[in-house]
């Protein structure tokens, strides 16, 4: 993911496709734009790489606590999932960490101490889209779950006085292993749809003309988070250079609304069982977000002009009209 000084690119180009991966005969490599354009859609991939990692790893968490699945147990779930459309890096080597044993036979995964490090790739992307006004929720919650991990002496002291339930799901464990994989999945488009809303408004703001469906080709192999489904983001971006959002593409809209029931469902489960699934819950509050014709943001702004007279816009009223009101008489 290049960036900076154009002519540069055309001297070094050839150095950089020869040893990229490979992705439906094109090298994963192409200048990304002026300036700082590459260093940015490095830091984005790396927070969407946050949030891949924190869906898969509820799946992981409703399986073992939820259904009391062992490591050994989830391997074949994991190894199937990459045969479709989940296919990808990350699935591929979670199949592989699920069978991977310890010294004396047991499962490896049940020693690793439950505490994810970061390198702040994941923070600087929420921080940017936060100065860009963009909702890039999933990877916000990837990394605060990351963050509460941390807290693990914390966490041991509200394991013995705070209450919930017991993490058991009694429902059929094929039914919630697909519903597990539509929620996956789901909130993977939204990931990835928010992260792309991220750049272009970074590339309105900057000045770097990117190319949405270029992006998307690039991290097709060779990378963390080359996936299958990479390729259907590039197609949809190619065959609609001007596309508003994700999201809109008739692939993407159809995907989520075959996923949505089971997404449904799993959010219900987790939360009934006292499991933790911030990712699958803050994209589908996303998600429920952006298909309002019509959010309660109306009482927040009246609050606002309420107690520090901030003013308002009113529905029958063009765009930009400024209104005060008297609200406490």
């Amino acid at each position: 993911m290049p960036g900076s000084n154009a002519s540069a690119w055309r001297e070094i180009a050839p150095i950089f496709t020869a040893i990229a991966a490979v992705a439906d005969g094109e090298a994963c490599c192409e200048w990304i734009g002026a300036g700082g354009a590459g260093h940015y859609v490095k830091m984005v991939h790396n927070g969407i790489e946050y949030g891949d990692m924190q869906v898969i790893a509820e799946a992981y968490d409703v399986m073992r606590r939820g259904l009391g699945l062992a490591p050994p147990q989830m391997q074949p779930i994991f190894e199937r999932w990459n045969t479709g459309r989940l296919d990808s890096f990350l699935i591929e080597i979670t199949a592989q960490i699920m069978g991977t044993v310890d010294a004396d036979g047991s499962p490896l995964l049940d020693r690793v101490l439950d505490a994810a490090g970061q390198k702040g790739t994941g923070k600087w992307t929420v921080v940017a889209s936060m100065d860009q006004a963009m909702p890039t929720t999933l990877v916000a919650e990837a990394v605060y779950a990351r963050i509460v991990s941390a807290l693990l002496d914390e966490r041991a002291i509200a394991s013995g006085v705070l209450t919930g339930p017991t993490g058991m799901i009694d429902d059929d464990p094929d039914t919630v292993i697909a519903d597990l994989e539509d929620a996956l999945y789901a909130s993977k488009i939204v990931s990835y749809a928010q992260g792309f809303m991220l750049f272009e408004a970074a590339s309105r703001e900057c000045g770097w003309d990117l190319d949405t469906g270029t992006i998307a080709s690039l991290w097709r192999a060779g990378c963390i988070i080359r996936s299958r489904f990479l390729g259907d983001i590039t197609q949809a971006y190619r065959s609609a250079p001007g596309l508003t959002n994700l999201l809109f593409d008739p692939f993407f809209t159809e995907a989520l609304a075959d996923a949505e029931p089971g997404w449904r469902r799993t959010v219900a489960r987790a939360v009934a069982a006292g499991i933790p699934v911030p990712t699958y819950a803050s994209s589908l509050s996303f998600y429920d977000g952006y298909r309002s014709a019509r959010l309660p943001a109306n009482l927040i702004q009246a609050q606002r002009d309420s107690f520090g007279a901030h003013t308002y816009e009113r529905v029958d009223e063009p765009r930009g009209r400024s209104f005060h009101s008297n609200w406490r008489p």
